[in-house]
């Protein structure tokens, strides 16, 4: 790890080389720095840096007395009311973890002491820049949010579904979301980041290059929450009874594998189905498929902390699985849905600071303003520091103290004393022996404003993460760049940005300027540290590398017509289920057809209600008039031709002939058109399933 040097390194070298300012008409001028106003604080006082908070010493622990930081955070935290800031579209479940075996070389925590103890979980999944109100496949970071009710207090994992973040120091987190929010002029773009405000903060902050590239990934487009990992981003310490610290990191890992849409995909879901994530959670609930994650936790020293080519408290930063490969440590199982979705999964409150004994901070200075923020959030969104009193926010465990009064309170201590010490003999005391303890850290310093050097490498790693992908994931963040920056009017970010992807990867920046008309090619952005080309790609953080190896908890879509076989059908369904997946039937009605056999075959969908996009794999159950009569139906031949350039499995009988050349498939195009012309072709059709997509086809494929 490189050591530290006591100068600012980060988004504040980029900023003062800013040359454009925009007017209240909109229109851009040239500046200088003696024209540019002084920021200030909310009375007035000039600030002298907005790019950090105020540590000891350039790796240590962010200060309380840090009054700008705080004015700034509380602010922001008030902004929205009732909805959350951030994250405001969720979705929750209740459950259970499952602990594997004792931790207690590493750890105290309660929950990690005996093997086979079941602890009651409540999970809650969401997106972070659009509204409650906005769909379910935007592009953007998952929050994977775990609340843990142990026998010590309530433990909040407040995690993503991608391990790192924009930025390194959370003084920064207002304008991160400032900038992906609706622009204020006007308020919109909802849940979008392909805007100019967006791109332009980006452009100007490089620390946000590594998470740029996860989130320009499918990574951003989950098939499902069923289908995506979870991580608790930061480093954290685990502490054992004799309190030696072991560093952590936090990883959920799903049983189903990884799996996510294509944009043109997600676009069409948003339009069918705009709750489609939610609406998949409850689905697998209600039908008894519990979805299941396995905790796994990288355990490292300090030893490894100090040789690692990156630093551990940078929150841009990941340390590749092929480096420390994660313990298993436990799982985690929803089995039951919330009785009232406000009660519980609106009012659930989550702080990165509930932490057991045996579980610490490090001094990740963006975890350390986390912690400061939730409380005040949460008290803003709840309307009183009583929220615990909601039952979801309640412990399970006992508990004992001295709070009182407040809006809401629904419990008071009770009898005389109500303070500590006292000369009764009343109330709870503190315990040394069990109660919460900080890790002794020996680190010191002079009261700065700074960034260590340590984190001055913004690029290597995203890098690292482009060569990585195989060539379709990485066709998808090229189209995904090129489509966020064409939605950017302002020329000139453009151009930045292409400037910083030319330290990320020469093809992927040309590509794209390409695509944008840029015919000359900006220099590469300056970089504080040179980025590195050595870095070995890292398997697992892809995810066509990590797909699962069957087709279980993934859904077939089943196209009939009047005439269809209801006994093959019969066999189909018979074939999917005992796969683990799911089949449902889509017809010219949604009452359904009448089978050959004079049976009615009901359905789920109509056409125009069903669309391929909200399937995983599509089989077409025709006869020959029924497929000939739906060439005629626009629904019908979009589901089609939507199934092939999605790169989906297609299962199809004889019937089905006229309608796939109607769609402009050809029935012989490639391994992925599977005929259906018997039953022992059935399970060809499920082993092909298994493998999701049939990316060779993509390259064929103009949408």
């Amino acid at each position: 790890m490189a050591k530290s040097a006591k100068h600012s390194v980060g988004a504040s070298a980029t900023i003062h080389d800013q040359k454009l300012i925009r007017g209240n008409g909109g229109e851009l001028h040239q500046v200088s720095e003696s024209n540019v106003p002084v920021l200030t604080t909310t009375q007035g006082g000039p600030v002298g840096d907005d790019q950090n908070t105020l540590k000891i010493g350039d790796r240590g622990p962010t200060l309380i007395e840090d009054f700008h930081f705080r004015e700034k955070i509380f602010h922001f935290d008030h902004e929205r009311i009732p909805e959350r800031v951030v994250h405001a579209r969720g979705y929750g479940a209740h459950g259970y973890f499952e602990t594997y075996e004792s931790l207690a070389k590493y750890t105290r925590a309660d929950i990690f002491q005996r093997a086979g103890e079941k602890t009651p979980a409540f999970v809650r999944f969401s997106t972070v820049a659009g509204s409650e109100g906005s769909a379910d496949l935007a592009r953007d970071v998952r929050g994977f949010a775990v609340k843990l009710y142990t026998q010590e207090g309530n433990w909040d994992i407040v995690g993503n579904n991608i391990p790192v973040f924009f930025i390194q120091d959370a003084i920064k987190f207002p304008d991160i979301i400032h900038s992906v929010k609706p622009e204020p002029d006007r308020g919109f773009p909802q849940a979008a980041s392909a805007h100019d405000t967006f791109w332009d903060f980006i452009s100007l902050t490089p620390e946000s290059m590594h998470m740029v590239m996860w989130v320009m990934s499918d990574r951003a487009i989950p098939r499902s929450f069923r289908f995506m990992e979870g991580f608790g981003v930061h480093t954290f310490r685990f502490l054992n009874a004799n309190d030696e610290s072991t560093f952590v990191k936090f990883h959920w890992k799903p049983k189903l594998g990884l799996q996510s849409v294509v944009w043109n995909e997600a676009a069409k879901i948003n339009g069918a189905d705009p709750d489609f994530h939610r609406r998949d959670l409850w689905d697998a609930i209600q039908s008894g498929n519990f979805p299941e994650w396995e905790l796994q936790v990288q355990l490292f020293d300090q030893d490894f902390a100090d040789s690692f080519d990156f630093d551990v408290l940078d929150p841009t930063k990941l340390i590749p699985e092929e480096m420390i490969e994660p313990i298993a440590v436990g799982r985690l199982v929803l089995d039951r849905m919330p009785e009232n979705f406000f009660a519980e999964t609106e009012q659930a409150a989550f702080m990165t600071q509930n932490v057991p004994p045996g579980v610490d901070f490090s001094n990740d200075p963006l975890l350390q303003g986390r912690n400061f923020s939730y409380l005040d959030t949460q008290i803003k969104r709840l309307g009183s520091p009583n929220f615990t009193h909601i039952p979801i926010n309640a412990p399970k465990c006992p508990f004992h103290h001295f709070q009182q009064d407040g809006h809401m309170a629904m419990r008071n201590p009770v009898g005389r004393v109500n303070y500590q010490p006292n000369s009764f003999g009343e109330g709870p005391r503190e315990s040394p022996q069990r109660g919460f303890r900080s890790f002794s850290d020996a680190g010191g310093g002079q009261k700065v404003r700074l960034r260590a050097e340590s984190f001055a490498d913004h690029y290597s790693q995203a890098r690292q993460f482009f060569t990585s992908q195989t060539p379709p994931e990485q066709k998808h963040i090229a189209m995904a760049l090129t489509f966020e920056l064409s939605k950017v009017e302002t020329p000139v970010i453009r151009e930045r940005m292409i400037s910083h992807l030319l330290n990320i990867d020469d093809g992927l920046a040309e590509m794209i300027a390409d695509k944008l008309g840029i015919k000359e090619l900006p220099k590469p952005a300056d970089a504080a540290v040179a980025p590195r080309d050595d870095l070995k790609p890292s398997p697992a953080l892809s995810i066509v590398k990590n797909r699962p190896e069957s087709f279980a908890g993934r859904k077939v879509g089943v196209l009939v017509s009047p005439g269809a076989d209801a006994s093959f059908l019969k066999k189909l369904r018979t074939a999917i289920e005992q796969e683990g997946a799911a089949m449902e039937v889509i017809a010219p009605k949604v009452g359904g057809v009448e089978a050959a056999d004079g049976t009615v075959i009901a359905a789920k969908h109509m056409i125009d209600g069903g669309p391929s996009v909200l399937f995983d794999a599509v089989a077409l159950v025709l006869s020959e008039e029924g497929g000939e009569r739906l060439t005629g139906e626009a629904a019908a031949r979009d589901f089609v031709a939507d199934a092939f350039a999605h790169c989906k499995f297609i299962g199809f009988t004889p019937g089905a002939a006229p309608l796939l050349q109607k769609a402009g498939v050809d029935p012989e195009a490639d391994e992925g058109l599977i005929g259906l012309s018997d039953p022992k072709a059935i399970a060809g059709f499920i082993e092909s399933c298994r493998k999701l997509r049939l990316w060779a086809r993509e390259m064929a494929v103009k949408l």
